[in-house]
């Protein structure tokens, strides 16, 4: 299991989703679970209050060993705003089976790329405990890969990822 990392707009999605475009192609089976795929269904039930967040990243966690129980490459892409969601995630599996990626970029760049408006109705106080503004996120402290999306372009990034995987997973 892949799990990205990262504040709202630092890359994720984008990165999940060109990987997995791209590791099937080299015949690979993947998927993507994210925040928009598992809400629409698995966690429809849920809101976005810190305990419904803890349960969404848990479900998350849950399905996504089972992708990677049956042999798949599951790449989850969640905010996962806290080191203790992540470490859940990773107790899903075996050692060695779960891959920390942080998708890393500042503050700042996260609210000029602001792809749905999250920032900027977050700082107008529409949305509350908005990960990055008005609650905390932390950063891996020992990821096992980091892409920094300030540095990188989307395709570099996603090269970056790419190339980890296939050095992790054989086809």
């Amino acid at each position: 299991m892949f799990w990205l990392t990262g504040l709202p707009g630092a890359g994720k999605s984008t990165i999940a989703m060109g990987a997995e475009r791209a590791l099937f192609r080299l015949g690979y089976p993947v998927y993507v679970l994210d925040g928009d795929n598992l809400r629409r269904g698995l966690a429809s039930d849920l809101g976005f209050s810190p305990a419904d967040r803890d349960e969404n990243i848990r479900r998350a966690g849950e399905v996504a060993a089972l992708f990677a129980d049956a042999g798949m490459i599951a790449i989850a892409a969640f905010i996962s705003p806290t080191r203790a969601e992540r470490a859940r995630a990773r107790a899903t599996l075996p050692p060695g089976r779960f891959h920390e990626v942080f998708v890393r970029a500042s503050l700042e760049a996260c609210e000029r790329r602001d792809p749905k408006g999250l920032y900027a109705r977050a700082r107008r106080g529409e949305i509350a405990e908005f990960t990055g503004v008005s609650a905390p996120y932390e950063p891996p402290e020992a990821a096992d890969l980091v892409l920094d999306t300030e540095a990188l372009t989307p395709a570099e990034a996603i090269d970056r990822f790419v190339a980890y995987c296939h050095d992790r997973v054989r086809p």
